[in-house]
């Protein structure tokens, strides 16, 4: 009885596979075998080999959409489909592709704080709730320790 388990189990699990290499989405795949989606997920935890394999055949099975689409899409642009045209100049030219220019001047600031900036820093802080008082000292220190971790 265990064998004939076994053996069934052994059946689905390739023919599985082989629906996964064919379409990569295990929902389909599993439709089409007749194995149901948790079962599919409980043989990938349980058995490392099925879940090598099934990943690979779910590569298998993108690479081949993939080569479909591409050929989808050049027979699209032979047809003269000019949708076609601009998705692959603007996905594979470099001159085609959307291009984001900034441009701008960069400032850059002193490490050291200014004593109206300690100031300001620590009259914010105490309003804060906490007790900065007379701490210029404390913050420059704490701001040197943090440049030399850098």
């Amino acid at each position: 009885m265990r064998k004939a388990i076994e053996s069934r189990q052994t059946k689905e699990r390739e023919q599985l596979i082989e629906q996964l290499k064919k379409t990569p989405i295990v929902q389909f795949a599993c439709e089409k075998s007749g194995i149901s989606r948790a079962t599919y997920y409980r043989w990938k935890t349980e058995d490392k080999a099925f879940c090598e394999e099934a990943d690979q055949a779910l590569q298998e099975g993108v690479s081949l959409m993939n080569d479909l689409a591409e050929s989808q899409l050049l027979t699209a642009i032979k047809e003269r489909n000019l949708t076609a045209v601009f998705y692959w100049l603007n996905h594979r030219h470099k001159s085609y592709t959307n291009k984001l220019e900034i441009s701008g001047k960069l400032k850059t600031f002193s490490d050291e704080m200014t004593k109206e900036e300690v100031k300001a820093l620590t009259e914010a802080l105490s309003l804060f709730g906490g007790e900065y008082e007379n701490n210029e000292k404390d913050i420059r220190s704490n701001k040197k320790q943090q440049k030399t971790k850098s």
